[in-house]
């Protein structure tokens, strides 16, 4: 490259116009990583901004600005532009440090907007004597010497303001080359040729792939791991774009115990993990507790308590049909795996997602802020085609307007929320009369013979003959069983087809007092089976369960289950949430920072000043200049000028 041309191409490398394009394009950088999440998985990012944007972004590298391509490239253009500036500019720098500038000549002095003459009436040696204690007293370095009849001053203090220039762009430099080093970038070059292939299917860590594993030597990385209470692991999970890549550890994490410290609301007020560490390296295992903001460093490894979750607690379910001719089931199952389940609805897989023993949410009777509504277990029943519904079911009764109420909750897409669907609890808070009063309901033999009774104990049915009395009997079973198919809507459907729209206002009040008729027979039927007495009153609890039952019948459709998963006990088993990094840029990022803090303290409380006496027999010339704080130095000049004049 000819001359010219590099030193055109180093004049634009440290140009303080490209320094600052840069600089304002990494602020930028960082405004959209703090606005935009990083690091979630892409699903939750679909969600939340659509495909359409998704997709833009996704180019534009947004979801993980700081190992971005386009912003490593911005930091490694700034480390170049700023290494240019310092080569260019700091001997210049060392040079203006040392120089006092002694050989200033008068007219230059005076043509400095601080100049000022002052009449001399002493002699040489008591100007020497006095002028330098002076300069001194203000903290200023000076040399003197002797041009002719005239003594010559030359005083400067704050040069470590040029300190402060150079600090700061090295700080700069060290700053980005940490933040380079922590930037992935030998992963992003191992990508690019192919050499590392980003895992997106559910396996077990022992199922993945080579391609998708990265060694011990990985520089630098950010992964996470759940270990549950008394499991160890050598790996973590790196979520990567749109799957996970498996990074392997040098030494082997236990989880000995895990504790949680709960408010009295139930809500989560500390976790903390003691975890064994082994190393072949060692002879003995190392032992230390971590908490949240108290992580553990070991082998420029650091392990951060991160979060906490299930570790595969132990459930043991009951499965209450909501089909025909659908059994009940016993299951015992384990979080996070899945079991096959034989229903009349055809195959199904059970995958329990997770389990809380403690769910905090906003009262819904006002009372308190918050409320516990006990443990919850999240689940999906996936069938065979693939297509599953997501269900969240908790153990306990929830008290709403008065009364109680098991919450079962269903949605189609992670994206919806959660539909519930409310159950009425019985007097001791159980599920089991409600699911006894639908058990009825399903079949069909015990539904026609109270329907078959509740025609012949009708007053205008029982005057009827015995053919019209069966068919009373079978219309109400008819009605009944398409309420339970699909609710008043079903019903007011087959309504509207059949009848003339003048008709249908009485056909429906009529097919409403047949079914409701039927209907309370039925819950008096299951009253009769708990050790009521035949004919009992209801009284105001049975009423209001009455009706709480028949509401969550006509809206059993929405609930896409032939099973209704009951919660009946439960063995916790909780799992640390770990967060593991390995940073070695942050060993030079914290120095990187200190620099740049001194540099700015040199640069703005230690301003260059120049003072310059010439000293002649009639008169004295006081000059001086200063970079900055001009208006200080207009008050420490004008103070030097009256000591000179007040040493007349």
């Amino acid at each position: 490259m000819p001359h010219s041309s590099l030193k055109i191409l180093l004049r634009f490398l440290g140009s303080m116009n490209l320094a600052i394009t840069l600089l304002v394009a990494i602020a930028i950088a960082a405004v959209i990583g703090t606005v935009v999440q990083q690091n979630q998985p892409y699903g939750d990012y679909v969600l939340k901004f659509g495909p359409f944007w998704f997709e833009i972004f996704k180019t534009l590298g947004l979801f993980n600005v700081y190992s971005a391509g386009w912003f490593l490239t911005i930091l490694a253009f700034l480390v170049v532009s700023t290494s240019v500036c310092v080569y260019r500019n700091l001997p210049r720098m060392l040079r203006d440090m040392r120089d006092y500038r002694e050989h200033s000549q008068r007219e230059t002095l005076l043509r400095l907007p601080h100049h000022a003459l002052v009449a001399n009436n002493r002699s040489d040696d008591d100007n020497i004597r006095f002028i330098s204690a002076l300069l001194k007293h203000h903290h200023y370095r000076f040399r003197l010497h002797k041009d002719g009849d005239t003594l010559r001053y030359a005083a400067k203090k704050g040069a470590g303001s040029r300190l402060g220039y150079i600090f700061s762009h090295l700080a700069i430099i060290i700053i980005c080359i940490g933040g380079l080093l922590d930037g992935n970038v030998p992963l992003k070059v191992a990508e690019m040729w192919g050499n590392i292939v980003v895992e997106t299917r559910r396996i077990p860590a022992s199922s993945v792939p080579d391609i998708s594993t990265l060694d011990e030597d990985n520089l630098s990385f950010r992964a996470n791991v759940d270990i549950p209470e008394g499991k160890m692991t050598n790996l973590a999970f790196i979520d990567y774009k749109d799957g996970y890549l498996v990074q392997m550890l040098p030494f082997i994490i236990k989880v000995e115990d895990f504790r949680i410290e709960h408010y009295p609301s139930g809500q989560p007020k500390s976790f903390e993990s003691d975890l064994l560490i082994i190393d072949k390296s060692r002879a003995e295992p190392l032992r230390n507790t971590i908490s949240v903001n108290h992580p553990f460093s070991y082998r420029g490894y650091t392990v951060y308590q991160n979060s906490f979750g299930d570790g595969g607690s132990k459930l043991r379910l009951k499965a209450w049909p909501l089909r025909k001719e659908q059994p009940d089931l016993e299951i015992k199952a384990t979080v996070k795996e899945a079991i096959a389940l034989d229903t009349t609805a055809g195959p199904l897989t059970l995958e329990i997602s997770d389990f809380r023993p403690f769910n905090v949410n906003p009262d819904p009777l006002g009372v308190k802020k918050f409320v516990n509504f006990g443990p919850s277990f999240q689940f999906k029943l996936r069938k065979a085609t693939g297509v599953a519904n997501e269900y969240l079911h908790y153990m306990q009764a929830v008290e709403k307007n008065g009364a109680w109420y098991y919450l079962c909750g269903i949605r189609s897409k992670p994206s919806e929320p959660f539909q519930y669907w409310y159950l009425p609890a019985d007097r001791e808070r159980r599920l089991d009369r409600f699911m006894n009063f639908y058990r009825i309901l399903l079949d069909d033999d015990r539904l026609a013979k109270i329907a078959a009774e509740t025609a012949r104990s009708s007053e205008k049915s029982r005057r009827l003959p015995r053919q019209d009395q069966l068919a009373v009997s079978e219309f109400m079973l008819k009605i009944t069983q398409q309420f339970v198919e699909g609710g008043y809507q079903h019903i007011n459907a087959r309504i509207e087809q059949a009848v003339a729209a003048d008709k249908r206002q009485e056909v429906s009040a009529l097919y409403a007092a047949v079914l409701r008729q039927l209907l309370k027979n039925v819950y008096r039927t299951v009253l009769a089976e708990e050790g009521a007495a035949a004919g009992q009153t209801l009284d105001a609890f049975d009423k209001r369960f009455f009706e709480d039952a028949v509401n969550a019948v006509n809206a059993a459709h929405y609930y896409d289950s032939p099973v209704l998963l009951d919660l009946q006990s439960f063995q916790h088993i909780e799992a640390t949430g770990l967060q593991i990094t390995r940073s070695p840029g942050k060993l030079l990022v914290f120095p990187g920072c200190l620099l740049l803090v001194l540099g700015v303290f040199f640069m703005f409380y230690m301003p260059q000043r120049r003072l310059w006496l010439l000293v002649g027999q009639d008169d004295i010339l006081l000059a001086g200049s200063a970079l900055r704080n001009r208006y200080d130095f207009d008050r420490e000049f004008e103070l030097i000028r009256k000591q000179l004049t007040q040493s007349e």
